[in-house]
């Protein structure tokens, strides 16, 4: 397959859109991004590398970074993890109250309830969460560069006052353990994270390649793997997580920050990054591209 060539004629399809959307900007330090950057790469199982436009620059992953604590907290806890965060689609905003209110537990690891619970996790795992967390991160991309943003995790936290009101209803349904501010803290800082679309491409390559998955001391079955591909599938893109299945057919997250990953399961992984976003808080660009991408390669898991 001549995944470069597919490349260039998607992303010159969906040059017209380039105008569609708008920035994260009720996070700060994400309305000051250039909102006309675009990216897309592929990380070939083969070990090729196919990439079009600023796939050298590197962009918050917010959202993104709970595959990763995802696939920490599953090493560590296995299934009993499901005690404290569903694996259900929630069909309802990432940053949601309500079902949280009625339910008593986050309905998915990727909403904010559920993943300010695997932060907590994470906190009350390891003596120094932020390092071990990092560390994991940089040996999934390849990396010892890639790191937090500090600037970004003080911007949200000094902004986020919806998820300071998810994270006291979670102690309140004693979901979390340890103080909330903490929790909060530890969440903001792990959404800071930057990669740019190579970086990003080769971390999720370890979700694709259906072989060992052993990375900094995080070791997940390939049962658990598939679980996680599982769960990206059916709610990695919040209330727009059908709609991505329907035109895209691909496990994957997206992030507010534009970005978007995602794996053809024993072949490829692929990271788009363009900073307009939807309604539903999705990468209008990047949907598109991932969405031409399989009609063009006709390679999707359906």
């Amino acid at each position: 397959m001549d995944y470069q060539t597919i490349l260039e004629k998607v992303s010159k399809a969906v040059a017209p859109l380039t105008g569609e959307g708008k920035v994260a900007d009720y996070i700060p330090a994400l309305a000051n991004v250039n909102p006309n950057k675009y990216a897309v790469c592929i990380d070939s199982i083969d070990g090729n590398l196919y990439a079009v436009g600023d796939a050298d620059e590197r962009f918050s992953l917010q959202s993104i970074t709970k595959v990763f604590s995802l696939a920490m907290c599953l090493s560590i806890k296995g299934e009993e993890l499901w005690t404290r965060v569903g694996k259900e689609p929630s069909g309802t905003a990432f940053n949601s109250l309500v079902q949280l209110e009625v339910e008593g537990m986050p309905r998915n690891p990727f909403i904010n309830a559920g993943a300010i619970v695997l932060a907590d996790v994470l906190l009350t795992s390891f003596p120094d969460p932020e390092a071990r967390f990092l560390s994991f991160v940089r040996e999934l991309c390849g990396s010892d560069t890639v790191d937090y943003n500090l600037e970004v995790a003080h911007s949200e936290r000094e902004t986020g006052y919806l998820n300071a009101a998810i994270v006291n209803l979670l102690k309140y349904h004693k979901k979390i353990e340890r103080d909330v501010e903490e929790v909060l803290a530890f969440y903001f800082k792990m959404c800071s994270i930057e990669m740019n679309c190579k970086e990003l491409a080769r971390a999720f390559l370890a979700f694709a390649n259906h072989c060992r998955f052993d990375y900094a001391g995080v070791s997940l079955t390939l049962s658990q793997v598939k679980r996680i591909n599982s769960v990206m599938q059916t709610c990695g893109f919040y209330d727009e997580a059908g709609e991505f299945s329907y035109l895209v057919g691909l496990p994957g997250k997206s992030g507010v920050g534009g970005g978007i990953a995602a794996l053809y399961p024993r072949r490829y992984s692929v990271a788009v990054w363009s900073p307009r976003l939807n309604s539903k808080g999705n990468s209008v660009m990047g949907m598109k591209t991932l969405e031409l991408l399989t009609t063009e390669t006709m390679e999707s898991i359906f």
